[in-house]
C-alpha cells in the first residue's frame, strides 16, 4: 500500500509537469516587502505525544529588491536557477524534537526510536519566474543534547500539566550536523471565471544531502480557492525547507483549500539512524515514506494564516503505528 501511495504520487506529479504549457510570467513589479513567518508542528493537533513530537520555525525571506547583484550572478550561472526568476534570499532558525512512544520508561527502548533534539539555523536563496519556484538552501546545527530539546519539553510539559518523558538520558549525543537542500515546483493555474474561484496542480521534485538528512522526493499539490497565483502552497517544517514562506498577494482576500502528496526515498535520517561517528541508539529505517496533507489557507492584506494536518507512513520497520499524524500552523507577515 505504501509503494502504491509513493508510485501514485510520483505518477501523478509527472503527468501535472508534463501538462505544464504556459508561458513564464516575468513583466510584474518587483516586490519590494520583507516576509516573516512563525511555524509551529506538534502531535498534539494529533491527540498524541510521541515520535516527531514538535518543531518551531521562525523565517525571514528578503525583498526582490535587495538581493545583492553577485549573489543574482551566481545564481543565474547555477544550474539550479532559472535565469528569468526574481531573487530573494531566505533566513531561518528553529528547534525540531523527537520522542519514543512510550515517555514514560527512563531506559532505552530498543524499538523506539530514540530521543533526539535539533537546533539549527538556515540561509537560502529562491527564485520565483511565477510559473516556476526555485529554491537552494544550507542548514547548519546541533543534533544532542546542546540542542535543548529536552529543556524546551520539560518547560512546555510542567506549564500545560502533561507527563514529562523520562528517557532524554538516553538521546543522541551531541553532533554538529548540516543539511544541503533543493526543490522545484511548477505552478499549473487554471481560472474558473466563477466567483474569481480557480484551481491549480503544483508538481514539485527536490533532493537533500547532509549528515542529519539525505532524500529524494517527488509530489504534488492541489488547490481550490481564491487568489492561487499569490503562493505555491503553504509551508512545512519537517522535511521541506524554508522558502515555501513566499506569498505575494494580488487580492486583498484569498484563501484555498488544499491536498499535497509526497514521496520520499531516504539514505540518511540521523533522528532513526542514530549518531554519525559514535555509537548510539537507532532503529532500522524505511528507506521508502510518503506524506499525504491537508488543509486550508488565507491571505487578508499582507497576512496569511494556514493549517495543514499531516498524515506520514511509517518511518522505521518496528514502529508500532502503521504512521503518525501532526498539524503545522503558520502566521506570515509581509512588512
Amino acid at each position: 500500500m505504501k509503494r502504491l501511495f509513493l508510485l501514485s504520487s510520483i505518477l501523478v506529479s509527472s503527468l501535472a509537469s508534463s501538462a505544464y504549457a504556459k508561458d513564464l510570467e516575468t513583466d510584474r513589479e518587483l516586490d519590494d516587502k520583507w516576509a516573516f513567518s512563525a511555524t509551529i508542528e506538534n502531535d498534539i493537533f494529533a491527540n498524541d505525544d510521541s515520535n516527531y513530537t514538535n518543531g518551531v520555525r521562525f523565517s525571514w525571506l528578503s525583498p526582490e529588491t535587495t538581493t545583492p547583484h553577485w549573489i543574482e550572478r551566481f545564481a543565474d550561472a547555477s544550474p539550479f536557477f532559472n535565469e528569468l526568476g526574481n531573487k530573494r534570499i531566505s533566513y531561518s532558525f528553529g528547534q525540531n524534537m523527537y520522542t519514543p512512544e512510550n515517555i514514560i520508561t527512563p531506559t532505552v527502548i530498543f524499538d523506539e526510536r530514540p530521543y533526539a533534539g535539533w537546533l539549527y539555523g538556515s540561509a537560502g536563496l529562491i527564485s520565483d519566474t511565477g510559473e516556476e519556484l526555485e529554491r537552494l538552501e544550507l542548514t547548519l546545527g546541533i543534533v544532542g543534547p546542546s540542542s535543548l530539546a529536552e529543556q524546551t519539553q520539560a518547560v512546555v510539559h510542567h506549564a500545560i500539566g502533561a507527563k514529562v518523558p523520562r528517557g532524554w538520558d538516553n538521546q543522541l549525543k551531541d553532533e554538529p550536523g548540516f543539511i544541503l537542500a533543493y526543490e522545484k515546483a511548477w505552478k499549473n493555474y487554471l481560472d474558473f471565471g466563477f466567483l474569481g474561484l480557480g484551481m491549480d496542480a503544483t508538481p514539485k521534485a527536490g533532493f537533500a544531502l547532509g549528515n542529519v538528512s539525505t532524500y529524494g522526493s517527488t509530489g504534488v499539490t492541489f488547490r481550490l480557492g481564491r487568489d492561487l497565483p499569490s503562493d505555491y502552497g503553504p509551508p512545512k517544517i519537517s522535511p521541506r525547507i524554508s522558502g515555501s514562506e513566499y506569498f505575494v498577494p494580488t487580492k486583498t482576500l484569498g484563501f484555498y483549500l488544499f491536498a499535497d502528496f509526497e514521496g520520499r526515498a531516504v539514505g540518511r535520517d540521523v533522528f532513526l539512524d542514530g549518531n554519525t561517528f559514535r555509537d548510539s541508539h537507532h532503529v532500522d529505517k524505511e528507506i521508502l515514506v510518503g506524506d499525504a496533507q491537508v488543509g486550508a489557507a488565507m491571505t487578508l492584506g499582507n497576512y496569511r494564516l494556514a493549517y495543514t494536518q499531516v498524515f506520514r507512513t511509517k518511518e522505521f520497520e518496528t514502529q508500532r503505528s502503521n504512521g503518525e499524524d501532526f498539524g503545522a500552523l503558520t502566521l506570515s507577515v509581509k512588512f
